[in-house]
């Protein structure tokens, strides 16, 4: 017969669990702010004329992307954006810096893009990097497009 022993067994440790992500494997190509920002950046310094007067020409239909999902909420800015586009493609406004102009031309571009970080065609996130990147740009140029802004104005009372 065993004698007892002093010695007492350790409760057995629960089992290390890690914790799952939730997030499926398309949400990584979600872009940060930090990774959007470089986007719009680099992005921005590949825009020629032609770019500028490609977003001219395909301003209705840049538009008409701005009434999907989560770029809907930046439709009045959109407009804003495209109307200082064309009004700097036609001479009429250049009061603004170039890269300004080239940040949003390569944004408005960026979401006319179906192929892009996440592709349109993905149902619910295929918009979402498209608004981080149209948020990353308006943050960019926000002062730019509110003296745009304040310009039109001042054109649409001298009429």
């Amino acid at each position: 017969m065993k004698k007892p022993t002093s010695q007492t067994k350790s409760p057995s440790k629960p089992a290390k669990t890690t914790k799952r992500s939730t997030a499926k494997p398309s949400d990584k190509r979600i872009p940060s702010p930090a990774k959007a920002r470089k986007i719009v950046e680099a992005g921005a310094k590949k825009i020629t004329e032609k770019d500028i007067e490609k977003v001219h020409k395909k301003s209705k239909e840049i538009n008409e992307q701005f009434t999907k999902g989560p770029l809907r909420e930046y439709m009045d800015n959109a407009k804003l954006m495209l109307d200082i586009v064309s009004d700097y493609w036609t001479g009429k406004y250049r009061e603004i810096p170039y890269w300004s102009i080239a940040a949003i031309v390569f944004t408005l571009l960026y979401v006319l893009s179906p192929i892009d970080l996440i592709p349109d065609f993905i149902p619910v996130i295929g918009l979402i990097d498209d608004a981080a990147v149209v948020s990353i740009c308006l943050f960019l140029v926000l002062q730019d497009l509110r003296e745009y802004e304040a310009w039109k104005m001042n054109q649409a009372r001298k009429k």
